[in-house]
C-alpha cells in the first residue's frame, strides 16, 4: 500500500475514538505513525490503535470510579503492550449512554475486520516486527546510543567499593540479551598465550552459569577467588556473561581488552595476568567499566521509537523478576514516560507506585552538595577553607587542617569510607552525624588530600557536620527547609528505619548468596545521612531536577559550579560536586547514582535536549541502573 492509505486509515481510526480522548491523544498517536510506520511497518500500529480503539469503547462506562486522569491496567501475562493500547484510558466528562457503547464497539470491530482483510493482502511486503528489543531484528540491535561512563562496583552507592573484579560488583553497576550487537558480531580471534587461553577458560566457566564448573575452574586456576563462588554465581546472573569484543595488549602474562555484558549494553576493560610459569595460575583478573568505544557505534532513536523500547525492555524485566522499582522520563519539565512496576512489599503483595518511597543510597550526596553550595552562595563558608576551621574540635587535627571543603566535595580529601567491620558492629548505635565523627574522627589521611580521587563516604558524612556547625540546625531540618521543600519535594527523606514511613518500599536482596529474594533490613543503617541512606520517589526527583535548572536551589553560576566536572574518575567520567559530570560522544549528562543491598537508583539530567530521567528500584543493583541506562542510550540527542 502507498504511505498515505495507511496514514489516511489510521487518522480514520483515531477519529473513530471518544473525543476527550481525541484531543488528548490523537495528535501524539498520529506523530508515532510517521515516525514509527517507515521502519517498524504499519501492521503492528493499526493492532495497537485497534486496541485503544476497543478498550476505550468498552470500559468507558466503569471508569467513573476511578479519579480524572490515566489509569493503568492490568497487563496480560506474557503481552508486550503497544504504544498506546493501555497508558493512555481517557476519562469521559460524562457516562455514556448504553447505546453509544455498543455503537463504539460495534464500529471497532467492523473497523478491524477491514483492515484485517488488507493488511492480509499486504502481508507478503510488510511484516510484524516488535517493538521490543530483545525480540528485534539486527536493526533494531544496532539502533542504540552509547553507553554512559559509570565504573562496576559501588562508587556511587551507599557502600564504596573498587572495581568490579571477577568476584562481582557490591553496588550501583552491574541483565538476556537487551541491545548491542552480540548476536550478530564476529567473535574475535583470542591470542594463543596463557593469559589468554585462561581468559577464555574462565569466560566459558562463567558464562556457563553452572556453579560446579564455575567452582571447579577457580579451584584449580584461581584459588583465591574460589571461596567467593556465590559472589561470581551472582555477579554472572546481573550481566547474564560477558562476549569478547576487542583484544587489546598481550604478553605471555597478561592479556587486556574489551567486553561487552550480554545483559546491557554496557562495555568493560578487563585484564588478567598469570604465572609465568606452569601451569599459569591466574594472579589477577579484573574488569573496569567504560565508555561504549568508538569501534561499536550505536545510533539513536527517534524519541517515540525509544520510550516504545523501553516499555518493552521493563515488561521483559519484570517477567524475568529482574526489575522492581518506578520509572519516570520527562524533557522540559514535561513527563513523557511514568510507570510503576513489581512489588513493594511481597508478603503482603502491594505493589509499587510512583508515590512509592525507594531508599535511594549515595543519591543523597546530591542534596548535602546543594546545601553546601548555598552557604557558600550566602558567603557563610568558602570552598577553599581547611574543614577545622568550622569543625573547631574534629579530633585528628592534621586532617582537620589539611581537607578543604572542596576536597569532601571531590572525593579527594583521603578521607576513606564508614563501612566495613567497625560499622557493622555499631550499625545501630550510629544515630547521628556526631556519632561517626566520634567513631572515626581519629582516624588519619588515606592519602595526600588533593592528590588522587577516591569514592570517600566518611568526607560526605563531614559535610553534613559543616552544615550543621555552620547552621545551627541539624542536617535534616537544613535540607527539608532549605532543599526538599523550595523544589516541592513532598515525599523525600530520612527518617529513621524503626519509624513508619507511609509507601516506603522494603527492599530485597540476593546478595550475600542464596537464589531468592529476603528483605535487606538487617543491612540498613539506623538513619540515613548526608553521604546517603534516605529515601525519595522519582517524581521527587524530577521536581529536583527542575529546581536545579531553574535556578530555584541556586543561582545560574553556583548551579553550574555544583554539575561541572573537576576531577577525573577511573571511569572516564568527571566528579563535579555531588554529581557525576559525563560527556559520552558528544553527549553531556549530570547526575548521581546510588545503591546497595536491596536498593537501587539513579538520576540523570541532560542540559542540552531537557531530557531527565528517573528510576528507583528495591532490588539489588544494577536493576535501576540498567533501564536508566537503556533509555539513555537510545533518546535523542537533542
Amino acid at each position: 500500500m502507498p504511505r498515505s492509505l495507511p496514514r489516511f486509515l489510521y487518522r480514520c481510526l483515531l477519529r473513530l475514538h471518544p473525543p476527550s480522548f481525541q484531543r488528548q491523544f490523537a495528535q501524539q498517536m498520529l506523530c508515532i505513525f510517521d515516525e514509527a510506520a517507515a521502519r517498524e511497518g504499519v501492521v503492528r500500529l493499526f493492532a495497537d490503535g485497534l486496541a485503544s480503539l476497543a478498550r476505550q469503547w468498552l470500559v468507558r462506562w466503569a471508569l467513573q470510579k476511578f479519579l480524572l486522569g490515566e489509569i493503568a491496567l492490568s497487563r496480560s501475562p506474557g503481552l508486550i503492550p503497544g504504544l498506546f493500547a493501555w497508558e493512555h484510558i481517557a476519562v469521559p466528562e460524562a457516562p455514556l449512554p448504553v447505546s453509544r457503547i455498543m455503537q463504539g464497539s460495534l464500529i471497532s470491530l467492523l473497523f478491524f475486520a477491514a483492515v484485517s482483510v488488507a493488511a492480509s493482502h499486504a502481508g507478503n511486503t510488510t511484516t510484524l516486527r516488535r517493538f521490543s528489543v530483545a525480540t528485534g531484528n539486527s536493526a533494531h540491535r544496532q539502533a542504540f546510543a552509547t553507553s554512559r561512563s559509570q565504573s562496576f562496583g559501588s562508587d556511587l552507592g551507599v557502600r564504596a567499593g573498587e572495581n568490579l573484579g571477577a568476584s562481582g560488583a557490591t553496588d550501583n553497576s552491574g541483565e538476556e540479551q537487551s541491545g548491542g550487537q552480540n548476536g550478530s558480531a564476529a567473535q574475535p580471534q583470542i591470542p594463543d598465550t596463557p593469559p589468554a587461553r585462561q581468559f577464555s577458560a574462565w569466560l566459558d566457566a562463567f558464562n556457563s552459569g553452572d556453579r560446579a564448573s564455575l567452582l571447579r575452574f577457580l579451584e584449580k586456576n584461581y584459588p583465591s577467588r574460589a571461596a567467593n563462588i556465590d559472589q561470581e554465581l551472582n555477579f554472572r546472573e546481573m550481566t547474564g556473561g560477558f562476549e569478547l569484543r576487542k583484544p587489546e595488549e598481550s604478553s605471555s602474562t597478561r592479556f587486556s581488552g574489551i567486553v561487552q555484558e550480554r545483559d546491557s549494553d554496557q562495555f568493560a576493560r578487563f585484564v588478567i595476568e598469570v604465572e609465568p610459569d606452569e601451569p599459569h595460575r591466574i594472579t589477577r583478573l579484573d574488569l573496569q567499566l567504560i565508555a561504549r568505544p568508538p569501534d561499536f557505534p550505536m545510533p539513536r532513536m527517534n524519541e517515540g521509537a525509544a520510550l516504545a523500547a523501553l516499555r518493552a525492555e521493563l515488561e521483559k524485566r519484570v517477567a524475568a523478576d529482574r526489575f522492581a522499582g518506578a520509572v519516570l522520563v520527562a524533557r522540559k519539565d514535561k513527563p513523557l514516560f511514568s510507570g510503576a512496576y513489581g512489588l513493594a512489599d511481597r508478603e503482603k503483595k502491594i505493589p509499587n507506585k510512583l508515590t512509592t518511597r525507594f531508599r535511594i543510597g549515595s543519591m543523597n550526596k546530591m542534596f548535602t552538595a546543594v546545601a553546601v553550595l548555598q552557604l557558600a552562595q550566602a558567603g557563610k563558608i568558602k570552598l577553599t577553607d581547611p574543614i577545622g576551621k568550622y569543625l573547631t574540635d574534629y579530633p585528628n587535627k592534621d586532617l582537620a587542617s589539611k581537607v578543604t571543603i572542596h576536597h569532601l566535595l571531590t572525593h579527594t580529601g583521603g578521607t576513606g569510607d564508614f563501612f566495613g567491620p567497625e560499622f557493622d558492629a555499631h550499625r545501630l548505635e550510629l544515630r547521628t552525624l556526631q556519632d561517626y565523627v566520634k567513631l572515626y574522627g581519629k582516624r588519619g589521611l588515606a592519602f595526600e588530600p588533593g592528590s588522587r580521587w577516591e569514592y570517600s563516604n566518611y568526607g560526605f558524612l563531614l559535610l553534613g557536620v559543616v552544615i550543621e556547625r555552620v547552621t545551627g540546625k541539624n542536617y535534616y531540618e537544613y535540607v527539608q527547609d532549605y532543599v526538599y521543600k523550595p523544589a516541592g519535594m513532598i515525599s523525600t527523606g530520612s527518617l529513621s528505619e524503626d519509624e513508619v514511613v507511609p509507601e516506603r518500599s522494603i527492599g530485597y536482596t540476593k546478595f550475600g548468596g542464596g537464589k531468592t529474594w529476603r528483605p535487606n533490613t538487617d543491612t540498613l543503617p539506623y538513619r540515613g545521612t548526608s553521604a546517603g541512606g534516605g529515601y525519595s520517589t522519582v517524581e521527587d526527583l524530577l521536581r529536583f531536577a527542575n529546581a536545579l535548572e531553574n535556578h530555584t536551589l541556586l543561582d545560574a553560576h553556583y548551579s553550574e559550579l555544583l554539575t561541572s566536572g573537576k576531577v577525573d574518575t577511573p571511569n572516564g567520567a568527571k566528579y563535579a560536586y555531588g554529581f557525576m559530570d559525563r560527556n559520552v560522544h558528544g553527549v553531556r549528562s549530570f547526575g548521581h547514582g546510588g545503591g546497595a543491598p536491596g536498593m537501587n537508583g539513579d538520576l540523570e539530567i541532560y542540559p542540552e535536549s531537557g531530557y531527565v530521567i528517573a528510576v528507583l528500584a528495591n532490588m539489588d543493583p544494577p536493576a535501576a541502573q540498567r533501564i536508566a541506562d537503556f533509555i539513555a542510550n537510545r533518546l535523542p540527542e537533542k
